[in-house]
């Protein structure tokens, strides 16, 4: 099976052989692994100012560099994260671009959500003004934001090189939710539901991706009906063994190795994280090994390569 076959097996918990299925959100570690930038870290500022050959070149470069991160740490999909400033045009280029170049092999996502995220330090007080002052807005707002990215996505399926969307806002801090399960249940959930609907019906794939403590708001996440949840965070107290028994049986499980063993952590914290992961995650199918978030800039890579070596030796389904 390609890579990309492998993945959608899982997202659909049907059995496979060999290596679990392997995915990150983001490989940001690209220029001490190949010596080049990451392409959501660059600046195309004089971008409308290049000729067309010099923009295909930028472009070739950038489609190599994903599929050489793919190759090299056996990703099963790439998720294309986009570059700041270029227009839709430009990023279909770039995808079609990594879909020419790479096939069939590995899957293709993008970024896909819709849906109120953590707000920032600048922002959290004028929305937790509306939670109490404007629910009518606020939920005027999210049913637009989705329905504009529903008619988006359905341009998109013209262009037949997507397999489907990562939704990446993140809901919790590694203590609970931004917000109660109650309001969760009021200004995200119908929402979500709404959105992964549209995907399901627009034969996409659809994986949810929070950060923390999901626990609480848990039954609403499954209930939305992703096909797969992403990061089931241990630094929040998400345990993929409990939701495993809980819901293993109705969605795909990625991720819970835990970044803080990988960033501070020592090599036999970091190895029990990883075999926790994975004897936990692969029963009964329907598991992706991966991180509990990304392999993000500061991130030693030997450490990256420790956890992938016991992969490669214990995350094996016999044939």
């Amino acid at each position: 099976m390609k890579e990309r076959e492998r993945f959608i097996a899982a997202l659909e918990r049907r059995p496979i052989t060999g290596l679990v299925p392997h995915f990150e959100l983001v490989f940001f570690l690209t220029m001490e692994a190949f010596g080049k930038l990451h392409p959501s870290q660059r600046n195309y500022a004089q971008w409308d100012q290049m000729s067309k050959k010099e923009q295909q070149l930028h472009l070739d470069e950038i489609a190599q560099l994903y599929i050489a991160t793919a190759r090299r740490y056996r990703h099963s999909a790439i998720l294309y994260h986009g570059v700041a400033g270029w227009d839709m045009e430009t990023n279909r280029r770039c995808m079609e671009r990594i879909r020419e170049l790479g096939g069939d092999e590995y899957a293709l996502f993008s970024h896909g959500d819709a849906t109120y995220a953590l707000p920032t330090g600048d922002d959290v007080m004028e929305f937790s003004c509306r939670l109490i002052d404007n629910e009518q807005g606020l939920k005027d707002q999210a049913e637009k934001m989705v329905d504009d990215q529903i008619a988006l996505t359905e341009k998109m399926r013209s262009w037949g090189v997507l397999d489907g969307f990562c939704l990446c806002s993140d809901y919790c801090f590694n203590t609970n939710p931004f917000m109660s399960p109650d309001q969760f249940g009021e200004f995200v959930f119908p929402y979500l539901k709404k959105l992964i609907a549209a995907y399901r019906e627009q034969k996409y794939y659809a994986i949810k991706h929070t950060d923390g403590n999901i626990m609480p708001i848990l039954d609403m996440l499954v209930e939305a009906n992703p096909h797969a949840l992403h990061s089931l965070d241990p630094q929040g107290g998400v345990d993929i063994a409990e939701v495993k028994r809980r819901y293993g049986d109705r969605l795909c499980l990625i991720g819970n190795v835990n970044c803080g063993s990988m960033q501070t952590g020592t090599p036999e914290e970091l190895a029990a994280s990883v075999r926790y992961a994975l004897q936990n995650g692969m029963p009964g199918y329907g598991y992706i090994f991966s991180t509990s978030n990304c392999i993000y800039t500061g991130m030693p890579l030997e450490r990256y390569e420790m956890m992938l070596d016991i992969w490669r030796r214990e995350g094996v389904y016999a044939g």
